[in-house]
């Protein structure tokens, strides 16, 4: 089987440090090709793989703002299709723009949805269905106007994240810094149960991180560290008490979430969209209905065994069970064209 994976171009695939589409991608490439599955990696140049590597964005618009992200991602758009007929199976991981394509070659096309964003994209999809298998990353996330080939959750790569048995007192948060993420409730939180706070990500929003964030930094109780990947991110993940994931929107997925319960690290989080697929209540974290809720459950943390967290974790989210099902999905698609 020959597959054309299309990452995103906003950030390396893998990233340096955020990237969370960039990462899934990765880790999907790679683990295929280890399968002994033929992949191209359609991706900026200075992407590492194991695959075959085209590339014809030369930086990351992420990293690099000479890089137009609209013209480039065409680019990339147009590297890809003018040789789909070299392939079985394209898979799509950078959003809608791609299904402008789809009518136009005989490849199938697989998209996973990496969060359904807005009503506003629907048009991009809907009329593209019969022509599209589409997966969702969860069942919270699936639009109920639309037709799905399968949900598969994302995968982490359990090596990169190692169980910690004993973690630490301090609490942490791991996410982009805005209002959706709850970075202020995690430290509302904090400062109420007198836990040490450490706060890990990308700052998305200039004017929230001025105003409910940085007056608590004092790098003593709450302490901001700013993005990190590798061994940094399982280090800040697995030394925590607890991760505190107080989110404010319906999060399709949640890859901390997971590697932090591979680390053996219980996650609080507000119970809402995927939480509730990904956590197991009282057995790997708690489901919360607000801050003072968290703050109760921090309580109960000691109850939870940080190995029965780590091995669960494994079990529901390690990368060869991901892998396993889109092979099943593409060996499907490819039998019933």
């Amino acid at each position: 089987m020959r597959v054309a994976m299309l990452a995103p171009i906003a950030w390396r695939t893998p990233p340096r440090t955020y990237g969370p589409w960039e990462l899934v991608t990765s880790l999907l490439t790679e683990a295929l090709v280890a399968r002994g599955i033929d992949v191209t990696l359609f991706a900026t140049a200075d992407s590492l793989t194991a695959a075959k590597l085209e590339a014809i964005v030369p930086a990351p618009y992420g990293d690099d703002p000479s890089i137009d992200a609209k013209v480039w991602e065409y680019r990339h758009l147009a590297h890809l299709f003018e040789r789909a007929d070299a392939f079985d199976i394209i898979h799509n991981q950078a959003d809608f723009p791609a299904h402008a394509f789809s009518r136009l070659i005989d490849t199938p096309i697989v998209t996973t949805i990496h969060g359904f964003s807005s009503e506003r994209i629907l048009p991009m999809y809907k009329a593209f269905e019969d022509r599209v298998h589409y997966v969702a990353i969860s069942h919270a996330d699936r639009h109920p106007d639309l037709r799905y080939a399968a949900t598969i959750h994302h995968g982490i790569a359990l090596g990169d994240f190692p169980l910690d048995p004993v973690g630490s007192e301090d609490l942490v948060f791991f996410g982009r810094i805005h209002p959706d993420k709850g970075t202020h409730d995690a430290i509302a939180v904090a400062r109420a149960a007198r836990r040490r706070l450490h706060i890990y990500g990308i700052v998305q929003d200039e004017e929230y991180h001025r105003l409910d964030v940085m007056p608590y930094i004092d790098g003593r109780d709450v302490v901001f560290h700013g993005a990190v990947g590798g061994a940094e991110r399982a280090r800040a993940l697995g030394q925590a008490y607890a991760l505190l994931h107080l989110i404010h929107f319906d999060e399709p997925f949640g890859l901390s979430v997971a590697e932090a319960m591979a680390c053996g690290t219980p996650v609080i989080a507000t119970r809402r969209g995927s939480m509730s697929e990904i956590i197991d209540h009282g057995r790997t974290g708690f489901l919360v209905d607000g801050p003072s809720d968290a703050v109760a459950a921090l309580e109960h943390v000691p109850t939870l065994d940080r190995a029965a967290v780590s091995a669960t974790a494994a079990i529901r989210f390690g990368a060869q069970r991901m892998v396993d099902e889109y092979i099943a999905l593409y060996q499907r698609i490819s039998t019933t064209r």
